[in-house]
């Protein structure tokens, strides 16, 4: 990807961008008004195809009605669901060519950029556009870093999905219609799907297995003690986490051998395709099977991973304004769109997910996204790690890094356990 040329961040591109968060006005559904002069928004993000392309280019034809003076520049870095794009972002933000707003997981994920100096706080954004009521407070207070908001959800997604071939279940003798209350009973019922020469459950490249890993480890530590793991109150070296470990094992034995060679589309395309029984995937899969004609609870099943019912493993995807910004007036066009309910209804309807502001009209959201509503309003919220909102990046990397070496065989259990508890010390 071509980079601008690197711009000198000064106390003068500082200033600009504080007067660009407190000097534009704003009215109607977060309308930019006619009067701010042409300018441009380079947009960082890792949605360049499927759903979350169209997610995207519904954001941006919100933006040009709210502020026609704003150009698009769409930054987007395609593949591995935003693992290539941090990369190329790690570069630019390292020798200062910030674009003008990036992509990020609302919540822990921000936590290394704050410390390193690379985002400006917008708390003055959130009470200029009363987001502090418009959002739940639950989202409000998983996305502060040292008491501060740095981002601004355009959605809430469900990481805990599991999708379902019902052909492939008859065929190996299960009644699709069964919710598996544990993981223990799940893998009995992957093993019958072996049997006919099927692969039990389809998953793609590390960062799907990190999710597996996360949704294995709800459903046996239950809710309480997996948001512990995070705030230290659970231990990771415990035999409770190890015996979730054991049941992880178990069910990567159970998925394809080529994992690491799929993005998720393609995982979630076994099931589709016959050639898989299960896939666990956030719900933006919906969307993306929707759009490929796909009748979701005829065709393709949905429901909780297996021994996480009544939990909702939540992620939020969210956008920034870097410090160094060069277009800040632009920012505060792309942000105030994304925060507006003309934003989020247009961005969720495409994508799959559910607004982030709670005062707006759903009534023709699809009927996943109605059961999505619900039950985030009634379920018990805990935030995913393979998404950001549990822990930082370092956290984060050093047990997708020990999880990829664990299933190698390149570690022990003990070893791995060890590791990843050092991580959060």
């Amino acid at each position: 990807m071509r980079l601008k040329v690197i711009r000198t961040i000064a106390l003068a591109s500082a200033l600009a961008i504080t007067a660009g968060l407190t000097g534009c006005s704003s009215g109607g559904d977060g309308a930019v008004q006619a009067e701010l002069s042409k300018t441009e928004a380079e947009v960082f993000t890792w949605w360049a195809d499927g759903s979350e392309k169209a997610g995207l280019d519904a954001l941006v034809g919100v933006m040009a009605q709210q502020a026609p003076n704003v150009t698009f520049v769409n930054a987007a870095v395609a593949g591995g669901a935003g693992t290539n794009a941090r990369e190329v972002l790690a570069e630019r933000l390292a020798i200062f060519d910030p674009p003008d707003s990036f992509q990020l997981h609302a919540g822990a994920e921000a936590a290394d950029y704050v410390k390193d100096g690379q985002l400006r706080d917008l708390t003055s954004l959130y009470e200029e556009l009363g987001l502090q009521e418009a959002f739940p407070q639950s989202l409000l207070d998983s996305m502060k870093v040292n008491d501060k908001i740095y981002s601004i959800p355009a959605n809430i997604h469900r990481a805990n999905v599991v999708w379902v071939n019902p052909e492939v279940l008859k065929a190996a003798g299960i009644d699709p219609k069964e919710k598996f209350k544990t993981t223990r009973d799940w893998i009995e019922a992957l093993r019958k799907i072996r049997k006919i020469g099927k692969t039990p459950l389809a998953i793609g490249q590390s960062w799907t297995q990190l999710q597996v890993f996360e949704t294995t480890l709800l459903a046996d530590l239950g809710a309480d003690k997996y948001s512990g793991l995070w705030n230290g109150k659970t231990s990771w070296t415990s035999a409770e986490v190890g015996s979730a470990i054991d049941n992880f094992r178990t069910l990567m034995s159970l998925t394809n051998e080529n994992r690491n060679d799929l993005e998720w589309q393609q995982a979630l395309g076994m099931v589709q395709d016959g050639s898989a029984g299960f896939n666990i995937m956030g719900d933006w899969a919906a969307a993306e099977l929707e759009g490929q004609g796909v009748t979701l609870g005829t065709d393709i099943l949905y429901y909780p991973v297996p021994g996480t019912e009544g939990d909702f493993d939540f992620l939020a995807d969210a956008f920034t304004l870097p410090v160094g910004a060069p277009n800040p007036d632009g920012a505060k066009a792309w942000l105030t769109a994304v925060a507006s309910p003309a934003g989020q209804i247009a961005f969720n309807k495409a994508k799959g997910s559910i607004p982030a502001r709670t005062d707006v009209d759903t009534s023709t959201f699809s009927e996943y996204q109605q059961g999505a509503l619900k039950d985030f309003s009634e379920n018990t919220i805990v935030a995913s790690l393979a998404h950001g909102a549990a822990a930082s990046p370092t956290a984060s990397g050093i047990i997708t890094t020990a999880l990829g070496d664990f299933l190698a065989s390149r570690i022990d259990q003990a070893e791995f356990q060890s590791t990843v508890a050092a991580a959060f010390k």
